[in-house]
């Protein structure tokens, strides 16, 4: 989990006295996690987060579900989702369940009117196409293509993009996201088999007080809900802030993957984990040395998990016909593998230069009608000879 960190000013103890330059206070705001029992961060405003002007009309921006009965692999162009404007409208649920919603995102404009929370989920933005900055009351991040951002559910946030082509893959969390157990000792740093590090994550800097008032939409999302909130004063207030919540990037360039004289399963590309699924990273690496070596992944009967991967860029070595932004879903209960003719084909290769995103679930994931839109057709059959 991300360490300590602290921005701006504040005071040098908790709960106390902290006045503002004319003498009225600045209002303390413990934004906790699991009630007051997991981490947290306490925040100075200029203006009580509470001041709600107007609560506007709510609508529904849940997934519909065209099935949630498949036994089928299935594959998805992912850059077949059209671009919208607006990055509320552009996010398109594929793949969901009641852990996780897998959504495809192709903003072209950035949040200039108004701010977004999530008081649901954690959310992971993998940025595949695009640039620019994460805003929130933490500070700022500057991200780029391959970026990973986890912002934790109840940040309110702006996404700043640099230009119109932006491609986001869109992980909602219904559990915190974390660091995996594995790679952290019992204090919480990580451990040197992890294949990353404290240097690689990369935490809010920059810090704005925006002491404004006036009037400022901030979206909600709740329980599928969006619930558009008009506050008196700008949300991003914060004169200072410390603990251990707050958004942060990790970029999948920063992955260090593991190898070996023979095949290694795919938890070795775990990079994420929550509540009954798990996010990995494939990343370019060098193939297995053992003399007599497969490196092409073996056929695998799925029992307990959904695996979804979604492909960014390179060539993968065990599928033919691979897209950019193209997602696969293999379902539990039936086995999958290399395509024809690859097994062959990677024998003495040395090295592979894909990159992609993987999702496993250990509950089945439900198809959404945005992802029927996307469908190709008969892909069950491309490991017919």
């Amino acid at each position: 989990m991300p360490q300590y960190h602290q921005l701006g000013q504040i005071p040098h103890k908790r709960h106390i006295q902290f006045r503002k330059p004319d003498g009225t206070l600045y209002a303390e705001e413990l934004v906790s996690t699991h009630g007051f029992s997991n981490v947290y961060s306490l925040i100075y405003h200029c203006h009580p987060p509470t001041n709600i002007r107007e609560i506007q009309e709510s609508y529904s921006q849940e997934p519909k579900i065209a099935y949630k009965r498949s036994l089928k692999h299935e594959s998805f162009e992912g850059f077949h989702i059209e671009a919208e404007d607006d990055f509320l409208k552009s996010r398109k649920p594929v793949l969901v369940n009641n852990d996780v919603h897998i959504s495809l995102a192709a903003p072209r404009k950035s949040m200039t009117d108004y701010f977004y929370k999530n008081a649901d989920a954690d959310e992971v933005i993998f940025v595949h196409r695009g640039s620019g900055d994460l805003h929130s009351i933490y500070g700022s991040i500057t991200f780029k293509y391959g970026d990973y951002l986890v912002i934790p559910r109840g940040t309110v946030y702006q996404l700043e993009f640099t230009g119109q082509d932006n491609r986001l893959l869109i992980v909602e969390s219904f559990s915190a996201v974390e660091p995996c157990k594995r790679y952290r000792n019992e204090y919480g740093q990580l451990e040197e088999h992890a294949p990353y590090c404290e240097r690689d994550i990369r935490r809010p800097g920059n810090l704005r007080t925006f002491d404004e008032t006036g009037d400022f939409r901030i979206m909600i999302k709740k329980e599928g809900m969006i619930y558009p909130y008009i506050y008196a004063s700008h949300p991003f207030d914060a004169i200072g802030w410390d603990g251990n919540l707050y958004p942060y990037a990790l970029s999948i360039h920063d992955f260090e993957p593991i190898t070996g004289r023979v095949h290694l399963p795919p938890p070795i590309h775990q990079t994420f984990e929550a509540h009954n699924f798990v996010i990995c990273s494939f990343v370019p690496r060098l193939y297995d040395y053992h003399p007599l070596a497969i490196p092409i992944p073996y056929n695998h009967s799925n029992i307990d998990s959904d695996e979804v991967l979604y492909y960014v860029d390179g060539d993968f070595m065990s599928r033919k016909a691979v897209t950019k932004g193209m997602i696969t879903l293999h379902p539990a209960g039936i086995p999958h593998g290399p395509h024809p003719g690859t097994v062959e084909k990677g024998i003495g290769q040395k090295e592979t230069k894909e990159l992609a995103v993987m999702i496993d679930t250990f509950k089945p994931l439900w198809l959404t009608e945005d992802a029927l839109k996307i469908k190709n057709k008969d892909y069950y059959k491309s490991w017919l000879e």
